[in-house]
């Protein structure tokens, strides 16, 4: 047992990673967290206690993030509820036992965003608090777990219904001893891996999506009231004139919604919205299902959900990071260091100013953010279209994609055999793979149940290793 904001174990990626976790696709490990005081509401100064963490200087307990007005709190709070309902959902089974439910902060040098999974791990959200949404500056920047306890939920309704302002603190600006008067609220959870997986595969899936529609908040609020509450399968959502209509099959520039009760966190928000933008990766006839962003534009703040394929997938099995893990090169671990120390917290990464200072090439810039991003310490702005500095306090190892490990071990074992075209892999028969374009492909049931929209399969993972030596 660790306790999240001491120092632990280096992970594999980065000198300040905190502590290797995920021994295994989906165990939990328990953390214990550990928070001065409970978040809470004083008059109207908002107070969210914070787990530790990691900041700008190292592992700290308890940084001081942030402190000052939020110049729409209604919203923000509001935003911030739903933040945190999404880490208590369970939109695939309602049974799944998880104790897990505090959002992620990261303070950048100019903005506030906090992140969250589902349950199920189904559903990404994340509120952005631009430097528009705050009155001052960032004390500080690094990334911590906030905690959401009942009373704090109850005090940021009270915001949304009251109005009037609300002063924000992330974090504790002094390192407080346990007196007469002083509290410690400590928390002993599961802290599944497939969170930190997840962050990984989010960033890389967004990199694929492309804005498909922007409505306004008239139509988003007449689109999102006539969703169906549950559907037996993805539907498809394709622009019709300034609305957004529904079709059951796929077609260009249509974004596929699977589970369109995901998108309930959006309610609440709606009597804010500004406008509703939606991502998606370039589909057509045929297309399987894939995931898609929703973006809730609320003023000063936005809102994202980024939704799996379908209600039962969870990010972090769906392999898109496996490409760029596959292919790195053997000096990957040490480019990855160099890079997240050039990151430098920026709200916006530009690769530009990255390949300048690191003397890398950009496939080699790309390689070693793709590398950082399997630690959750890079994250993916669809708005911004780039790149922001997030540093977990945990990092997940290569061994944790059990694809990738699969592919070396069957090159070790001798059993990758190079054909033209492709190759094939496995005692024999073996299983066929075809190089080509977009995608190679495998005889193997694994490809041709996803056919690639899970990322590639450790046979065609296998010849790519074999191939490039």
């Amino acid at each position: 047992m660790n306790s999240l904001g001491e120092p632990g174990r280096l992970g594999e990626l980065s000198p300040r990673a905190g502590n290797v976790i995920g021994h295994g696709y989906g165990r939990p490990v328990d953390v214990a967290y550990r928070y001065q005081t409970a978040s809470a509401l004083a008059g109207a100064e908002l107070l969210l206690a914070t787990s530790g963490g990691v900041t700008e200087t190292g592992p700290a307990l308890h940084p001081y993030f942030f402190r000052g007005f939020l110049t729409e709190p209604g919203p923000a709070a509001q935003a911030l509820l739903a933040t945190a309902a999404v880490a208590r959902a369970r939109y695939f089974d309602p049974n799944l036992i998880t104790s897990f439910a505090d959002p992620v902060a990261t303070s950048n040098t100019d903005r506030l965003r906090f992140e969250s999974f589902s349950a199920c791990c189904g559903v990404h959200a994340r509120l952005d608090l631009p430097p528009e949404a705050l009155d001052g500056e960032p004390v500080t920047s690094g990334t911590t777990n906030v905690d959401f306890n009942p009373g704090m939920r109850a005090a940021l309704a009270g915001v949304v219904a009251g109005g009037g302002p609300m002063l924000l603190r992330v974090g504790s600006d002094e390192v407080t001893v346990t007196t007469e008067t002083t509290s410690v609220t400590e928390r002993k959870v599961g802290l599944p891996a497939r969170w930190v997986k997840g962050f990984g595969e989010v960033q890389a899936l967004a990199q694929r999506m492309r804005l498909v529609a922007a409505i306004d908040s008239a139509e988003a609020t007449r689109f999102l009231g006539s969703l169906p509450r549950a559907a037996r399968r993805p539907l498809w959502a394709v622009p019709a004139g300034r609305s957004l209509g529904l079709v059951t099959s796929p077609r260009p520039g249509a974004a596929c919604l699977a589970g369109p009760q995901r998108l309930a966190e959006f309610r609440p928000l709606l009597r804010s919205a500004r406008a509703l933008r939606v991502y998606a990766p370039p589909a057509g006839p045929g297309a399987l299902p894939m995931p898609s962003a929703w973006e809730l534009d609320l003023g000063t703040a936005r809102f994202t959900l980024t939704l799996s394929p379908d209600v039962h997938r969870g990010f972090s099995g769906e392999g898109a990071l496996l490409d760029g893990l596959a292919g790195a090169a053997e000096t990957a671990d040490a480019d990855a260091a160099l890079v997240s120390v050039l990151l430098s917290w920026d709200p916006v990464i530009s690769t530009v100013r990255l390949e300048e200072n690191s003397g890398f090439s950009p496939e080699r810039t790309v390689a070693s953010l793709t590398r950082l991003a399997a630690a959750g310490q890079v994250g993916f702005d669809l708005r911004e279209g780039a790149f922001f500095h997030r540093e977990l306090p945990f990092a997940v190892a290569e061994k944790d994609h059990p694809r990738l490990a699969g592919a070396r071990a069957l090159v070790s074992a001798g059993v990758v055999t190079l054909v033209a075209g492709g190759a094939v892999v496995g005692d024999s028969p073996g299983h066929r793979v075809t190089f080509g374009s977009p995608d190679d492909t495998c005889t193997c049931p694994w490809w041709g149940k996803h056919r690639g929209t899970r990322g590639p399969c450790k046979h065609v993972l296998a010849a790519r290793l074999a191939a490039a030596r």
